[in-house]
């Protein structure tokens, strides 16, 4: 936190200020498949069900990351529905897509932000220079589609996609494609 206040500080000094331009701190979110949290991998599987879900059951583990992603991708659709969305409390939906505030999320291209900082707000459109970012994401142009409530000040929450977790835990926020946690970037706005 304390790099990132000092070098926007150093940014907003310049005599252009911001001018568009950021140091913001990238890291990532997903959406989780529930064909990931079996007892074999070392999940809680157990069946359980939440307010919302009509008594259909999923693995306890499943929805604990549903609740801290925001959806998960079920493996048998209910109504044509093949996501679980978190609404708050303890009570879950079934929906028809992972979906931002912005309308529906695109892998490698959403991305999530706290409030607003100048230009860095929903709708906005940024390009980040980092050589992590452009390796596991395969991509340095970013829509800033929702908010994160737990999301701090210069935090910008970058979309992968669907995936299977990398393991129970804490590694259960993470897609079993990466490893990767955060990575520092200059962000552009670019529309």
């Amino acid at each position: 936190m304390q790099r990132l206040a000092y070098e926007n500080d150093k940014l907003a000094r310049r005599p252009q200020g911001h001018n568009g331009e950021y140091f913001v701190v990238c890291t990532l979110y997903y959406t989780p498949k529930e064909s990931g949290f079996t007892f074999e991998r070392g999940f809680d599987a157990t069946p359980v069900t939440k307010a919302g879900l009509h008594g259909r059951k999923y693995p306890r583990d499943f929805l604990r990351s549903v609740k801290k992603e925001g959806f998960g991708r079920i493996t048998a659709p209910v109504n044509g529905r093949y996501y679980i969305r978190y609404n708050g409390g303890d009570s879950y939906a079934f929906a028809l897509n992972a979906m931002g505030g912005g309308g529906v999320l695109v892998p490698r291209y959403s991305a999530a932000m706290m409030g607003g900082h100048g230009g860095l707000r929903r709708g906005a459109v940024i390009e980040t220079t980092s050589p992590e970012l452009q390796k596991i994401f395969d991509s340095s142009r970013w829509k800033i589609m929702d908010t994160g409530g737990g999301l701090r000040r210069w935090q910008i929450d970058c979309y992968f996609g669907e995936d299977e977790p990398l393991g129970p835990g804490k590694l259960q926020g993470r897609p079993r494609a990466t490893t990767f946690e955060y990575a520092y970037a200059n962000a552009r706005i670019v529309d």
